[in-house]
């Protein structure tokens, strides 16, 4: 992925997810407080993360115990459809923190050894802070819960927060126009 389509991407989710927290629409309240329980957001999320880890997991080279793919394969596997039936609550949560980690790679794949563009740190910067975001809600994903609980306990705080995305990922779109 080139480093102006990643940082494209990124502005454009975050631009529309802030979009969607600005709009203060009943139906995007609802849906981001049922979120970390949903079964819905638990298949989409938890599911999607274990299927492209379990891709890289059985394309692993040589060099990264590429030789016992199956085992890894099969062990990973088995622990992600033991996670659905035994351990439901805040799945979701968890799904997501592991596709911000999956995520995260080819996001700072894009910008390494992209010297002449110091910009890119915007980038770089928010995946970072994305990774440490999922490192703590995947150890704690109850916390989730209590963000959005705080967020909306005020009526302005989840518009000012939507409105902070939006305002970052129209400045990274407009950054990917510089490379």
């Amino acid at each position: 992925m080139s480093l102006f389509l990643a940082t494209l991407l990124t502005g454009i989710f975050l631009a529309f997810a802030g979009g969607a927290l600005l709009s203060g629409h009943s139906l995007i309240s609802s849906a981001l407080k049922g979120f970390p329980r949903s079964p819905l957001a638990t298949a989409v999320f938890f599911g999607g993360a274990a299927l492209w880890f379990l891709f890289r997991v059985w394309n692993l080279s040589s060099a990264d115990f590429g030789e016992y793919r199956t085992a890894l394969f099969m062990g990973f596997f088995a622990v992600a459809a033991l996670a659905f039936i035994y351990v439901p609550d805040f799945l979701a949560v968890r799904g997501v923190a592991g596709l911000l980690l999956l995520v995260a790679s080819p996001l700072l794949d894009s910008a390494y050894m992209e010297w002449d563009y110091p910009q890119r740190l915007l980038l770089v910067s928010l995946v970072y802070l994305g990774i440490a975001i999922a490192l703590w809600l995947g150890a704690q994903p109850y916390r989730m819960r209590d963000f959005l609980e705080w967020l909306y306990r005020r009526p302005a705080r989840p518009k000012q927060f939507g409105a902070v995305q939006l305002f970052y990922g129209f400045v990274l779109c407009v950054t990917a126009f510089t490379y």
